[in-house]
């Protein structure tokens, strides 16, 4: 159990880490993730900023807390991203079923709309999240491990967590584009 929490660890501070930094990367970066919150129309325009504040201070919580050393405070982390993430999947599962069309900007700069794929995503990491949290606050991860296995489970964690944050546009690498009726493309 203690190689499942370190991947999961792991993967959880490349999501938020990938997610805070690509928010906040530049100016812009913040105001269009600022102008999504208001767009997913959850919240009164008035709280699209702070909202959006809010979740950008709580995701860096998550990394730190997960960063440090000690149990309590990765338990603490697990259980702030279960409930983040939760909170995560209701908002993206309640635009996508009003079907109002929403760009992504979990991590930064996607123009892919909030979809089925994205509720998904965040179900599973809810999933994970909860599970750590579980078997940390437990002390189930406690104990001697190998060093090999604590690389390995390091290593297995930050590649699905980068694989998580492209995401859309592993997807779009491999997406057809619609084919529109009487428009044909010049082969070359």
């Amino acid at each position: 159990m203690q190689y499942l929490a370190t991947g999961i660890r792991c993967l959880m501070m490349t999501v938020f880490l990938g997610a805070v930094v690509g928010k906040v990367a530049t100016r812009a970066s913040f105001k269009l993730f600022v102008t999504s919150v208001r767009e997913m129309r959850l919240l009164p325009e008035t709280l699209a900023r702070p909202a959006a504040l809010l979740v950008v201070a709580t995701e860096s919580a998550v990394c730190a807390l997960l960063a440090f050393p000690f149990r309590a405070a990765v338990s603490v982390g697990f259980a702030v991203a279960t409930a983040l993430l939760a909170v995560f999947t209701v908002g993206v599962l309640l635009v996508s079923r009003r079907q109002v069309r929403v760009s992504c900007r979990c991590f930064g700069a996607s123009s892919t709309p909030l979809s089925a794929r994205h509720v998904f995503r965040n179900a599973l990491l809810v999933a994970l999240a909860a599970v750590a949290a579980v078997a940390v606050a437990a002390g189930w991860a406690d104990g001697p491990t190998d060093p090999g296995g604590s690389v390995l489970a390091v290593c297995a964690g930050t590649l699905l967590g980068l694989l998580i944050v492209s995401l859309d546009n592993i997807v779009d690498l491999f997406r057809t584009e619609p084919k529109t009726p009487g428009v044909t493309r010049e082969r070359r």
